[in-house]
């Protein structure tokens, strides 16, 4: 997936989210508005608010209904929750501040649905304790006490006047069978005297035999069930509160079961109290019974309002916290894309989000300033690169080296012939102190530094890989309005040239004194043969001393030409004549000759059966060859016989890439250490009969042929050996290669690479 890709999948506008994610986005708010009403009503009805009567039925439903709610809230709520955790673990943008303000908004909503659960539960208990108190039931159960006298009260009264009706009729049996009337009358009186409402005579069928006149005869009368348990002596009394009234019968002793039934009225007020009484009484009883279960309901009712005003609270911030952190989300996720190199990502910009929808305009044109910016930098960048390529192109081209140091003194810049001349390669210098690479510097820097002069000039000698190499140094200074910050160092070898100048002036030198010395030296050798054979025969006295003196005049004579004529081959090399000749037999026919010359010392050849042809002067190469095994012969005459042992000279020769390779190993004496590389120069010797010409002349045979010489430790190619280690190279060809062409050796002496020496046979002369 590209950048682009990413970014419009991140980033897409709320505009183009389908129709059902909308409605899920819906879901939640109807719930939390759904779950308030229903809360709301619960309360409402609880209350006594509402005209519904929060019976057993009625509380059981809204407690259903409200449980419910909160059992979709909290599956609304572990839904949210559980892509908040997801959208954490993946690492999500604003992952945290999400979760931070859930947990916030949660803690909001708990603490206050807590504290109002707990408050209504005390609160509802308290007043149950005080509703069923000792004082309260006390009254409740006076007022029942003071109604019950009332009706005690009516119930004697009663009581007595049907015992004294009862009285008197049973007197007037005969009456009642022989004067109807008169009886009739005597029950009228005798009721109307008592205030009695109602009397009558039934039988045990409770049907009316007789009843007073002028009084109302709506009362109930008893059920014969009720009669046969009546006696004579002790009425049966009942009260009639929704009638108002109290009733009385008892059996009449002169009649054959006769019963006598009377009815008193009671006030309907003191009958209103008294029903209330009682009703209230037993809701008293009720509730008392059903305390438990009241509590119980309501503080689950308390319970479950405060939950769904808890989880509506929590789903509320829910969604509050998603309006909130899908903008910085989309902030951040851009702002991701930002630092990964996206300059093109938008946020989209909803008005509705108030400032966050600013923060969004803003962050947008921080990215267009960005883009525009960038553009312009990769502009410059393209410009300086091009420049850059083309200084690094001049920089590469030059002959000269050239090292940039800034103000520290740390390499910045070096190009290819500067890693040639100081022997280390670029990734070996960049960012390395100029002192550690090129200590010999340390005193040109040290005046560019304090000097008040922009170019400072001299001439360095620096040694690498056992070679002396002469630099031409110039360090210039490039200075701003404060300080001096860089340096440019221009390095030029001059070694060659300061080489050739001192070859040139010696060989002058050699020529004038060859010429002065050579002209004197016959006659000098003439004079003392003539009188060595003129006077030799007339001296007797000291005759053997006379002959000692012309004798050793003679001989150094002889020695003085030939170091003469060194001087003249010196002065005067001749030009090497370039033919195809066979190096093997050369390096043969010289190390033949040197065995045969020095017999005492074991001089071995190593070289390949096969013809190693190349174009060279062979009596140039031979000589170079042959001084090379002299000094080597001499070499090992220095070292003490009981050190010594048998002398060895190792002669080795093959074809490395494009040039020939000779190398003479011996465990002589050995080379020095320091100043190796002036034995190259004439007239440089560490042995006191040497002239200091031979490796000079070598060396001028070998850069005749492309090649050079090359003074190394025999312990370098064999590890714990004594002697010298003297490598001739020169090239097949046969002419000197391009300057240009030639890569330095950047290994130091100690890390020197030695290529083995080939498959070979030893030659070994009789």
């Amino acid at each position: 997936m590209t950048s682009a890709d990413m970014t419009a999948q991140t980033f897409e506008p709320l505009s183009a989210e389908p129709r059902k994610s909308r409605l899920r986005r819906l879901f939640a708010p109807l719930a939390v508005g759904l779950a308030l009403i229903s809360a709301f009503l619960t309360f409402v009805v609880l209350t006594g608010l509402t005209p519904i009567s929060p019976t057993h039925d009625v509380v059981v439903t809204f407690l259903l209904i409200n449980t419910a709610t909160v059992f979709l809230l909290v599956l609304i709520i572990s839904r949210e929750v559980w892509k908040v955790v997801q959208a954490r673990r993946r690492g999500r943008a604003a992952a945290r501040l999400h979760v931070q303000i859930v947990s916030l908004f949660s803690v909001i909503a708990v603490l206050p649905a807590v504290l109002v659960s707990i408050v209504a539960n005390v609160t509802l208990d308290r007043g149950l304790d005080r509703l069923f108190s000792g004082p309260t039931r006390e009254v409740i159960q006076n007022s029942l006490i003071v109604a019950n006298a009332y009706l005690h009260e009516h119930a004697q009264l009663i009581r007595g006047d049907i015992l004294g009706m009862a009285n008197d009729i049973s007197h007037a049996r005969p009456l009642f069978d022989q004067d109807r009337g008169t009886f009739l009358s005597l029950l009228t009186a005798s009721a109307a005297s008592r205030n009695l409402p109602g009397a009558m005579i039934i039988d045990k069928d409770s049907k009316t035999l007789e009843s007073a006149t002028g009084i109302r005869q709506d009362f109930t009368t008893p059920a014969p069930d009720f009669l046969k348990n009546v006696n004579d002596s002790e009425p049966q009394i009942a009260v009639f509160i929704e009638a108002n009234y109290v009733a009385a019968v008892i059996r009449l002793r002169a009649f054959d079961d006769t019963f006598l039934y009377v009815a008193r009225l009671l006030d309907p007020r003191v009958v209103a109290q008294l029903r209330q009484t009682q009703a209230s009484v037993a809701e008293y009883a009720e509730l008392e019974s059903r305390r438990l279960g009241i509590q119980v309901a309501f503080a689950l009712m308390f319970t479950v309002i405060a939950l769904t005003v808890l989880m509506s609270s929590v789903l509320i911030g829910l969604n509050f916290a998603n309006w909130l952190v899908t903008p910085i989300r989309r902030l951040m996720g851009a702002a991701n894309a930002v630092s990964t190199g996206d300059l093109q990502v938008q946020v989209p910009v909803i008005q509705s989000e108030g400032d966050l929808a600013h923060l969004g305009e803003t962050f947008n044109k921080m990215t267009q300033e960005l883009r525009t910016q960038r553009d312009e930098l990769v502009s410059a960048s393209e410009v300086i690169d091009s420049r850059r390529r083309f200084i690094e192109a001049v920089l590469s081209s030059a002959s000269a080296g050239i090292i940039g140091v800034d103000g520290a003194g740390c390499v910045g810049i070096l190009n290819r012939s500067a890693e040639k001349l100081i022997g280390h390669s670029e990734s070996e210098t960049l960012g390395h102190s100029l002192s550690e690479i090129v200590p010999e510097l340390d005193e040109m820097m040290q005046n560019a530094r304090d000097g008040k002069q922009r170019l400072v000039q001299g001439q360095i000698t620096i040694t690498r890989d056992g070679q002396d190499r002469v630099l031409s140094v110039r360090v210039s200074a490039e200075q701003t309005s404060q300080s001096r910050d860089s340096y440019i160092i221009t390095l030029d070898d001059i070694t060659e040239l300061v080489s050739a100048q001192r070859t040139s002036a010696w060989a002058d030198v050699a020529r004038r004194i060859a010429h002065e010395i050579k002209n004197p030296l016959t006659p000098i050798q003439l004079s003392a043969e003539r009188i060595k054979r003129k006077f030799g025969k007339v001296i007797i006295e000291d005759k053997a001393i006379f002959e000692q003196c012309t004798d050793t005049i003679v001989r150094q004579v002889d020695d003085i030409r030939r170091m003469v004529d060194e001087f003249s081959r010196f002065a005067r090399m001749p030009k090497p004549v370039i033919e195809g000749e066979d190096v093997a037999d050369t390096v043969r026919q010289v190390v033949f000759l040197m065995r045969v010359g020095h017999p005492d010392v074991d001089i071995e050849a190593t070289i390949k059966d096969e013809p190693m042809r190349a174009r060279f002067d062979r009596r140039l190469i031979s000589q170079a060859l042959t001084n090379i095994i002299k000094n080597a012969t001499e070499a090992i005459e220095a070292v003490p016989a009981e050190t010594l042992g048998k002398g060895h000279i190792e002669v080795v020769a093959f074809r490395e890439n494009e040039d020939i390779v000779i190398d003479v190993i011996d465990n002589g004496i050995g080379l020095p250490a320091v100043s190796r590389s002036r034995l190259l120069e004439p007239y440089v010797t560490t042995r006191e009969k040497g002239t200091g010409l031979g490796l000079a002349i070598v060396g001028r045979v070998l850069e005749d042929h492309g090649g050079r010489i090359e003074l190394n430790d025999a312990s370098n190619i064999r590890p714990g050996a004594r002697g010298a280690w003297m490598r001739l190279r020169f090239a097949i060809s046969g002419q000197k290669p391009d300057a240009e062409n030639v890569e330095p050796k950047t290994a130091k002496n100690n890390d020197k690479k030695i290529l083995p020496i080939p498959d070979a046979v030893a030659v070994n002369g009789s």
